[in-house]
């Protein structure tokens, strides 16, 4: 099951691994992407900072992890055709990272919250 937080990323874990991805909404936002810079492989990251970032014809933003860990994957296909993103937002992942505090999942968003969430904006 996926989880939000307010920044438009999707999280999805497993045992320990988190799988991280821009939503759907975001990429509406965006435009057409053209451009992602991914963050380093074993990067410790906490919930909240900004670790990649991703440019389109209408802006540019910053993707920000929505829990703690260690960066474990990137996507690397994504530095050749961003623009996959566009086509399928949710089911292109952009790093995974081994989890360090899953509690910080409680903080985020379910589907129906987020859903809610984007109707209110």
């Amino acid at each position: 099951m996926k989880k939000y937080n307010e920044e438009h990323e999707w999280v999805e874990v497993e045992g320990e691994i988190a799988t991280v991805g821009i939503s759907t909404y975001a990429v509406e936002q965006l435009g057409d992407i053209t451009f992602i810079e991914l963050p380093e492989i074993d990067a410790e990251v906490s919930m909240g900072d900004s670790v990649a970032f991703v440019e389109s014809v209408k802006a540019a933003s910053d993707i920000y992890t929505p829990i703690s860990g260690e960066v474990c994957e990137v996507n690397e296909a994504l530095l050749e055709t961003p623009e996959v993103l566009n086509e399928d937002a949710m089911g292109n992942f952009v790093f995974k990272l081994k989890a360090s505090n899953l509690d910080e999942l409680d903080s985020l968003m379910d589907e129906e919250a987020y859903q809610s969430f984007v109707a209110s904006l």
